[in-house]
């Protein structure tokens, strides 16, 4: 039979499907739920209980109708909602959104769970392939094994490139939204090929029609600016971005939108935000005689480049900076949108912690500031001991390590965690308040200061940038001695993510 020979390519291309599915799921929820090991958990460990309802179901209806055009129907029906995932979807995630901005943790959850079950029906459908194509090709029970091992082989073939094909080409290049509809398309052209001879297969080959339709006319936007107006988005290997233009401002916006990234204001140098803080970091060393002024240093987390804009006109262009990035679409972004042409700025694209432990021991650098986060989450690899005891010895004598943690009004949790771990590494660690954000920068010195050294330090300052958030650091309660000496993050025990979890429900349940 001509649809007996279709059934190991749907072998391959269901389990294809599958991991493609999987894929998608955690690229839709990332612009709202991120991208945290608790979302890919649950993701992971529902796509294995799908999977195996779909395993035992699957047999139980090969055992009670063994016929090859029930599998190719069951196949078009997993097609078919696979092509309308990206436009179900879309909905409830706005719904989401509303959740967020009501800080309604209860909507969130609830829109979760109706986006994990809306993957449920496609995976437990996939999951029937394998066994139903086995009881369908098994002729003898002495060849059962090959049998089996054959179609388990296919289906795990067909997953590899299920996660290397969205991963490193789909995704990327067209979307998330386009590579399901992609894979839909895939499998249900194969599943009406496989119904042709049925009376049926009109409505299957329409199902085909309609899900191409979809993708045709799907709208082009992922999610709507919370606020502006929105000039650019994009999906990329590693986030979700958009930019967004509020009055003067322009505004670089990652993954759920719960944090500004960077600013670029043509009419104003200063932001309010973290980054003017980070002109700081040099002044954080005993007292000097004269204005202490930074001759080289790195950024891990570049963004948009506002530090480096900052940096660049307060010190001018015989400051050498490095930028280090690990998207490069954000850097596109950057040079399109923030005017990030600086001439002293050495763009690196690489993970920030390998770029600094591939740099040679004689590379050193007066400030080193971690700004990467992967919002709301900072990769835990960078709020290790290890990971500040590897700053520090890439920092020059009287250097500093600076830190943006970010914070409710009321929970310092990870200010505190952060804080912690550096005081293990370095002599003398400070904090200072962004009044106009929930961040506190903290400053890890490689020497053993005092406040009033810092005081005293500002006050040489010159360039009128540095003076205006000198002015800012300096009053009453804001510049102080870290006074947290908790845990301390290790590479092997680093529970950021619980942490900023917590502090999230805490405030959105209203109880921090």
């Amino acid at each position: 039979m001509e649809n007996r020979r279709l059934l190991l390519p749907l072998v391959s291309v269901s389990g294809m499907s599958s991991l493609a599915i999987e894929f998608g799921a955690s690229r839709l929820l990332a612009p709202y739920f991120g991208t945290s090991l608790y979302v890919w958990g649950v993701l992971i460990g529902l796509v294995l209980v799908y999977l195996s309802a779909g395993y035992v179901l699957g047999g139980r209806l090969a055992d009670r109708w063994p016929r090859h055009d029930l599998l190719f129907q069951i196949t078009a029906w997993a097609g078919l909602w696979i092509g309308l995932i990206p436009l179900l979807a879309y909905p409830i995630l706005l719904e989401s959104q509303q959740g967020f901005a009501q800080l309604s943790a209860g909507l969130v959850l609830g829109t979760l769970l109706a986006v994990v079950l809306l993957f449920a029906v496609p995976v437990i459908l996939l999951g029937c392939v394998s066994p139903f194509a086995i009881r369908l090709l098994l002729r003898d029970v002495a060849t059962g094994g090959n049998t089996a091992g054959a179609v388990y082989a296919l289906s795990t073939g067909g997953s590899i490139l299920g996660t290397f094909l969205p991963v490193f080409w789909l995704i990327p290049t067209y979307g998330t939204r386009p590579t399901l509809i992609i894979f839909s398309v895939a499998l249900l052209a194969l599943s009406v090929l496989g119904l042709w001879p049925v009376p049926r297969r009109r409505l299957y080959a329409v199902m085909l029609l309609i899900v191409i339709a979809g993708g045709v006319l799907l709208p082009r936007g992922i999610k709507p600016p919370e606020y502006g107006r929105l000039l650019y988005e994009t999906d990329s290997a590693y986030n979700y971005i958009q930019v967004v233009q509020d009055g003067p401002k322009t505004e670089l916006i990652l993954n759920e939108g719960l944090a500004v990234h960077s600013i670029y204001n043509p009419q104003s140098l200063t932001t309010g935000g973290p980054w003017d803080y980070f002109l700081l970091g040099s002044y954080f060393r005993p007292a000097q005689t004269k204005e202490p002024r930074p001759k080289r240093i790195a950024l891990l987390g570049l963004a948009g480049g506002t530090a480096a804009r900052q940096y660049d006109a307060a010190f001018g262009p015989s400051l050498q900076m490095t930028g280090v990035e690990i998207d490069p679409a954000i850097l596109q972004v950057a040079r399109k949108y923030f005017d990030l042409h600086e001439p002293n700025l050495d763009v690196q694209v690489q993970d920030a912690r390998y770029w600094l432990a591939t740099q040679p021991p004689e590379s050193k650098f007066d400030i080193i500031v971690m700004d990467a986060y992967r919002q709301p989450y900072i990769p835990f690899h960078l709020t290790t001991k290890e990971f500040f005891s590897l700053a520090r010895q890439h920092l020059a004598p009287g250097g500093v390590a600076i830190v943006n943690a970010g914070r409710t009004q009321s929970d310092y949790g990870l200010v505190d965690a952060l804080a912690s771990t550096m005081a293990a590494v370095y002599p003398s660690t400070y904090l200072v308040d962004v009044p106009a954000f929930t961040n506190t920068i903290i400053y890890g010195s490689t020497d053993s200061i005092s406040e009033a050294d810092v005081r005293h330090n500002l006050q040489l300052a010159q360039e009128p940038l540095v003076q205006e958030v000198a002015a800012s650091a300096l009053k009453e309660g804001n510049l102080r001695a870290s006074p947290y000496h908790g845990q301390v993050f290790t590479d092997d025990l680093a529970p950021v993510e619980r942490l900023i979890d917590q502090i999230i429900l805490g405030y959105a349940s209203g109880k921090r």
